[in-house]
């Protein structure tokens, strides 16, 4: 687990958003962090130290004037020993004492001593957000190498509504894990991953789709995320949330997936080429020959639907120059003969890698059992596991086959 025994310094400001970090104190607990909360005392006045300490289990720091001991020399210990800081909600206030170098809280004092990377993650009402001097603070803090979890617009506690609402606890903690991925075995790679089946309309309510829920692409694009990769996710209709961090790219049908697949393959002036590209979507193989524009009408017989067929991504991919360093990893979901098909298809289209899995108990599951079929010939069989534990084990094969 990527929190397990991290030295998380949470620091909480005095603002009401203080009540939406109770949350993420939790979730990073049961994730294995060690969490050390630091308030100020207006923190206290929304929040109790006691409800964080209960929550995580260790002492709340809110004064600077706590005795040391030999093990704990306050804030010195505290900042020495951090593996990252984030200081949710930030203020206006806070933000703009430490821009300047403050040191009169225990959260101002401590991060004057720490090397640690540092999120800030601020919430004020509108107009103090966008004001000259908060933003030109926010500048300050992005120079000196601080990620800044923006805010989102909504529902403020004034009641009106606008910019500067804290973003939610699991949006905190999935970038808490970007930044502490920065390091992984993926640090300096560029992933495309492909997920979710794609829909193929036959008018403009019905289409032809199967049953992924994109479960395997996401799972693939977060770990990826966590272990240090640039990641485009390239996606068909899901109910899922795109990991925070990464490039979404949305699209519906199999044509609309193989453009957004090669304009991401190719080289652009902002990003280096691709190292590696994952086709774990279930692209449609067929497409009505033609769409209606106009709902067809129930009538008394069923309207007959001539299908063609749709292309193959990987397959006209094969050859296709400037590619030759790309490391290809497709997906075969197969219903009988899975290894035979498998390999068939790897080698059909010049893979490096082939997941193979058994359709109808995978598809729509959130457990999988897979078998990873490399060029060479080598094969590795995985037990069932949840899709969050394949796609580790398909980014481990990833890691090695890159070396």
């Amino acid at each position: 687990m990527l929190l397990k025994d991290k030295n998380i310094l949470l620091g909480v400001a005095g603002g009401i958003a203080a009540y939406k970090v109770v949350q993420l104190a939790r979730d990073l607990t049961k994730e294995g962090a060690r969490v050390h909360v630091l308030m100020t005392e207006a923190a206290t006045h929304f929040v109790t130290p006691l409800t964080f300490q209960s929550l995580t289990h260790y002492k709340v720091y809110t004064d600077l004037w706590e005795p040391w001991t030999q093990e704990e020399q306050g804030h010195i210990s505290l900042a020495h020993n951090a593996d990252l800081v984030i200081v949710a909600p930030a203020t206006a206030d806070i933000i703009a004492k430490l821009a300047l170098g403050f040191a009169d809280n225990i959260i101002t004092t401590t991060l004057l001593g720490s090397t640690a990377p540092l999120l800030i993650a601020p919430a004020m009402e509108s107009h103090m957000y966008r004001h000259p001097a908060t933003q030109q603070n926010l500048n300050t803090l992005i120079q000196r190498s601080a990620t800044i979890v923006q805010p989102g617009f909504g529902m403020l506690a004034s009641g009106a509504v606008g910019e500067g609402r804290m973003a939610e606890s699991e949006i905190l903690l999935a970038a808490i894990k970007l930044e502490l991925g920065k390091q992984g075995d993926l640090r300096g790679k560029r992933i495309v991953i492909t997920a979710g089946g794609t829909q193929e309309a036959i008018d403009p309510v019905r289409y032809i789709g199967n049953r992924s829920s994109g479960q395997m692409g996401y799972a693939l694009a977060q770990n990826a995320l966590e272990r240090g990769a640039q990641v485009t996710l390239i996606s068909g209709p899901v109910s899922i949330k795109p990991p925070y961090g990464c490039e979404f790219v949305p699209v519906q049908t199999a044509r609309q997936m193989q453009e957004a697949v090669n304009n991401h393959l190719m080289p652009r002036p902002d990003l280096y080429p691709p190292d590696v590209l994952i086709m774990a979507a279930a692209v449609a193989d067929f497409r009505p020959l033609q769409s209606s524009d106009h709902k067809i009408k129930k009538g008394s017989t069923a309207p007959v639907i001539e299908l063609t067929l749709n292309p193959d991504i990987l397959s006209e991919l094969k050859n296709a120059p400037g590619l030759e360093n790309l490391l290809r990893v497709g997906f075969a979901a197969e219903t009988d003969d899975l290894r035979t098909n498998a390999q068939k298809k790897l080698e059909a289209k010049n893979l490096d890698l082939i997941v193979a899995n058994e359709a109808v108990s995978s598809i729509g599951h959130a457990d999988n059992q897979v078998t990873l079929i490399e060029r060479g010939g080598a094969i590795s069989e995985l037990p069932r596991l949840p899709k969050t534990e394949v796609a580790a084990a398909i980014l481990d094969k990833v890691v090695e086959l890159l070396r």
